[in-house]
């Protein structure tokens, strides 16, 4: 292991998505990731086709992690978990509310365990409330925390989704912050804590900023949908589509000049910050017909010319040959036994005295769970006699 989390242990019993998508960031941090799961195992290792149990989903928000399963029903399995929060600096769980205490792990009875733990708890709505107890998947965090009427249609005003699971990602990157802030806590003083936070909460503090802004200054309002700051800034060529934004005095006059409309510039329309917003739709007109008359690539060295942002928009397959992600290492490429050739992104921060980096591959179920018992104090005999009780569950 390599990485600033070097030395912590997380037990892990969340699924899903948001859940282990956080431990997964810890692990590529050094962090030794005890993935925890039932007899079945997390449901996304069902959800995509996979010939090895291990498919893509699964393999790239539960790299860098252990996998033990316990049954947690039963009172053997109960007491192996217990063990294991001996040795534990953190404690992950996305359960509904009221779940983890009935199974015996509540905060209180972990706290019993490892006085000094980290208790970390992640819902959907919360712990208390009318929609706390509900099933909860990222397009109903969506519809309620205003993503969907962002991106509403402008024409119909029909609300729409986002197609990748932003809700869950947010969270996941919300709650490995949270996580770490606590342990630095814990460093200076001590003392463990819970930390809780939900998906609904953590996407009205992520959109507020832009998306509902309008809604800061309570002696006045303005629809949060006019002072949007996010644009839909995709513009078709006449062999591809880009993206092309101007925000300052100097990028729209650059990117006048790059679309041979100099007289632009001092229209009033469009001649301040403050016209150009007021008169966006109108701004957004002109600049697809104009963008529409250029070959992609002699329009994108225009605009780079002009110092105006601008970027080809790009199929998911294209982003393995970009330059940029190229130079920068973005992708990188392993061999995993059983599954072959593996690509993934790095992890994306890069620490200059503590490297981090992807850990080890994603487990099978139950890949890890003789070492994880073994030290855990667990002899040979016990961890067979477990196996054979079905309360723990052994990778071939």
């Amino acid at each position: 292991m390599s990485g600033p989390l070097t030395g912590i242990r997380v037990i892990d019993l969340t699924s899903m998505l948001s859940g282990p998508a956080a431990t997964m960031m810890l692990g590529d941090q050094g962090a030794d990731i005890v993935k925890v799961e039932s007899p079945s195992g997390d449901q996304v290792r069902s959800m995509q086709r996979s010939d090895d149990g291990i498919p893509p989903t699964f393999y790239s928000i539960n790299r860098s992690k252990r996998s033990i399963v316990l049954d947690l029903k039963q009172d053997s399995g109960r007491e192996v978990l217990r063990r294991l929060v001996e040795d534990a600096d953190v404690f992950v769980q996305n359960f509904r509310p009221g779940v983890i205490e009935r199974m015996g792990f509540g905060e209180d009875e972990v706290r019993k365990i490892k006085p000094d733990i980290v208790f970390v708890s992640i819902s959907g709505f919360g712990e208390s409330g009318p929609y706390s107890h509900q099933r909860v998947y990222d397009p109903i965090i969506q519809a309620l925390c205003g993503l969907a009427d962002v991106q509403a249609d402008r024409d119909t005003g029909r609300p729409k989704m986002v197609r990748t699971v932003i809700p869950d990602k947010t969270t996941a990157v919300t709650a490995a912050q949270a996580i770490t802030a606590a342990l630095f806590h814990r460093e200076r003083t001590g003392e463990g804590q819970h930390v809780r936070l939900s998906m609904l909460d953590t996407m009205v503090a992520y959109l507020w900023p832009e998306a509902i802004s309008g809604l800061t200054f309570m002696d006045r309002e303005i629809d949060p949908a006019k002072g949007q700051m996010g644009l839909d800034l995709v513009f078709e060529t006449q062999d591809g589509f880009i993206s092309a934004g101007a925000v300052s005095d100097d990028e729209w006059q650059g990117m006048c000049r790059a679309l041979n409309r100099p007289e632009l510039i001092d229209d009033p329309r469009f001649a301040t910050a403050s016209a150009r917003v007021e008169n966006n739709n109108e701004r957004r007109v002109l600049m697809s017909a104009e963008i529409a008359k250029w070959p992609r690539a002699e329009i994108l060295e225009r605009l780079k010319a002009e110092d105006v942002p601008s970027a080809p928009i790009l199929k998911r397959r294209e982003i393995l040959d970009d330059p940029q992600i190229i130079e920068n290492g973005t992708i990188v490429e392993d061999e995993h036994p059983g599954v072959g050739r593996v690509r993934q992104p790095r992890p994306a921060a890069r620490f200059d005295k503590s490297p981090s980096g992807i850990q080890r591959p994603a487990p099978r179920l139950g890949e890890n769970t003789r070492e994880i018992m073994a030290e855990a104090g667990f002899h040979d005999g016990d961890i067979d006699g477990l196996i054979d009780g079905g309360i723990i569950r052994a990778a071939e």
